[in-house]
């Protein structure tokens, strides 16, 4: 299986501007730039799209780990925090956090946050970012 998206760049970096279009069409020809991604101007950037496969990837994992071990979760609600950094040799991704809600009816607390461990160490996302640390802070809520 193969998912596929494309970036466009015109200019140099701080001139510059960009869009990013995504297979499926739900990105198309969305707006990047550097003020997109350092500075606060509209549209997104790579790290916000990093955010958002992770919290989604990592949300389908929690969900399937609990439905596996007999918990159908009524709710999982991730919010994926990617940290750009600069370091002596440029930018990097040094970490990314995850902070997840789950409603969960009939699970334990240790049962639950087991699942999210584990979700958070398997999702398919989170094997790609192996370099940067990931935390998590999951919170069952009923």
């Amino acid at each position: 299986m193969k998912r596929n998206a494309s970036a466009h760049w015109e200019g140099g970096l701080k001139d510059g501007k960009g869009t990013v279009s995504t297979e499926s069409g739900v990105l198309s020809g969305t707006q990047y730039s550097f003020s997109t991604r350092f500075e606060s101007g509209k549209g997104t950037n790579p790290e916000e799209l990093i955010a958002a496969a992770h919290a989604g990837c990592f949300s389908m994992a929690l969900s399937h780990g609990l439905a596996q071990a007999g918990f159908t979760p009524r709710r999982v609600h991730t919010v994926a925090k990617v940290h750009l950094e600069k370091t002596a040799d440029g930018f990097g991704i040094p970490r990314i956090d995850l902070q997840t809600d789950a409603d969960v009816p009939g699970i334990s607390e240790d049962v639950f946050r087991q699942q999210a461990e584990t979700a958070k160490k398997n999702c398919p996302v989170s094997k790609l970012f192996k370099g940067a640390e990931i935390t998590l802070n999951a919170r069952l809520v009923r």
